[in-house]
């Protein structure tokens, strides 16, 4: 990181099983500042989500009532200034409600409310009560709009770890803020040149409200979107290679994890890993349905970047590479609703096999592609739109990260960080 100060941060967020991993290392990195925690509808209902920011608290609480010495490894538990949790939107700006309780559970958290009633909380706290957070009841949309205009201009990253409803909403109350002070939007969501995994065109976030997608990155008058410069996209294509292996969780942090209709037991466990093993013992059951023995760090990824790129920074962190990518949304189709179109027509990139060979052969065996007969077919090549020709400059894209320091490093920053080894 190129800077020494906090990063201030909003948090927007639907708290499922990643997002709260996600959340753990945000309260654990001394180089972000925790404004505000922005709920909204998406893996499960905006209640629950809203409820899971009080659960992951109250784990901590509990954990550090045995630990104490363990509340230096969670710099933004105990601030000076409370972190703000705020309801946001109830669901998308049109269409359908969509939710991902399919994978995350009814409570979002694998039905830990049910299966782990020790984990539940009370009736949230009355307004501003809480040890730890403020409490409002006022609009997520207007704290978010508020914060922006109290800190420094183009000071705060807001991160988006699921639909960008919220941000859709600031953008539509007072669209000049948000362009003229907003420093950076790290956003997870979209798959560009792999499959998706809530349909097999689209990944869940830009799924669940493709018409805010729209408004903020390929609206029809460049002015009244998100100012794109400062705008850093994490797709299913980069996310989906930084995992958490069951195995490492079970040699590392929790031994007893297993797949049998028994849950956790926090008897002989740190209070947090009891918390993170009951959560994460239904997440793997629905990880082995999918053939992989690995929770994917989809929402870890996007912290790990805001925290690696700071809004006070021109240049990427090192080992961090994004490229514009240019693309459409589909939000009203019945099989491609969320799908990011991407127009691929006389692609005069395209390779045939034995075309930079070296080069090719290097990026398939660094990211594990299994491809057939063509190797050509195993990575997508860039697309005409997206570069300049002869007829003019490439057309304006979103700066989408195809690169990070790799998975290890995130995997040993979880480790080391939320758990302590």
């Amino acid at each position: 990181m190129a800077s020494t100060e906090r990063i201030p941060v909003i948090i927007d967020t639907d708290p499922g099983v990643d997002d709260t991993i996600a959340i753990l290392l945000a309260l654990a990195s001394p180089e972000l500042e925790i404004l505000a925690f922005i709920v909204s509808f998406g893996n499960t209902d905006i209640e629950s989500s809203y409820r899971n920011i009080l659960k992951t608290y109250k784990a901590l609480d509990r954990h550090f009532e045995q630990y104490p010495s363990h509340k230096d490894r969670f710099p933004n538990f105990l601030s000076l200034r409370k972190p703000i949790l705020a309801k946001g939107s109830c669901g998308p700006l049109e269409g359908e409600l969509h939710s991902a309780q399919y994978f995350h559970g009814r409570d979002g958290l694998s039905g830990i409310t049910d299966r782990h009633p020790d984990l539940d909380t009370e009736k949230p706290e009355p307004r501003g009560t809480h040890p730890q957070l403020e409490l409002t009841d006022r609009s997520g949309v207007d704290v978010a709009l508020d914060l922006l205009r109290q800190r420094p201009s183009r000071s705060i990253t807001y991160i988006a770890l699921g639909p960008l409803t919220n941000l859709a909403h600031m953008m539509r109350q007072d669209s000049n803020l948000v362009r003229e002070n907003i420093g950076r939007v790290v956003s997870m969501g979209g798959a560009l040149d792999v499959p998706g995994n809530t349909s097999p065109a689209a990944e869940f976030n830009f799924f669940a409200d493709p018409f805010a997608v729209k408004d903020l990155l390929l609206p029809k008058d460049p002015n009244l979107g998100l100012p794109l410069d400062r705008v850093l996209l994490l797709p299913l294509d980069i996310t989906t290679f930084h995992e958490l292996p069951f195995s490492v969780y079970k040699n590392k942090i929790d031994s007893s994890l297993d797949l049998s209709s028994r849950p956790s037991v926090a008897s002989g466990k740190e209070p947090l890993t009891h918390f993170t093993s009951a959560f994460l013992e239904r997440a793997r059951e629905m990880m082995l349905k999918y053939g992989k023995d690995a929770m994917e760090l989809h929402d870890p990824a996007a912290v790990w970047c805001a925290i690696e790129n700071p809004p006070s920074s021109d240049t990427l962190g090192r080992g961090w590479r994004a490229r514009p990518r240019v693309f459409d949304i589909e939000r009203t189709g019945e099989l491609t609703r969320g799908m990011l179109v991407v127009d691929r027509r006389a692609d005069s990139s395209a390779y045939s096999p034995g075309a930079n060979r070296a080069e090719i052969q290097a990026e398939l065996e660094k990211r594990a592609f299994q491809h057939g007969e063509w190797e050509s077919t195993a990575i997508p090549a860039q697309v005409e739109v997206e570069q300049a020709t002869e007829e003019g400059p490439a057309k304006p894209g979103v700066l989408c990260v195809h690169e990070t320091p790799g998975p290890e490093a995130l995997l040993n920053l979880l480790l080391q960080r939320i758990w302590g080894v």
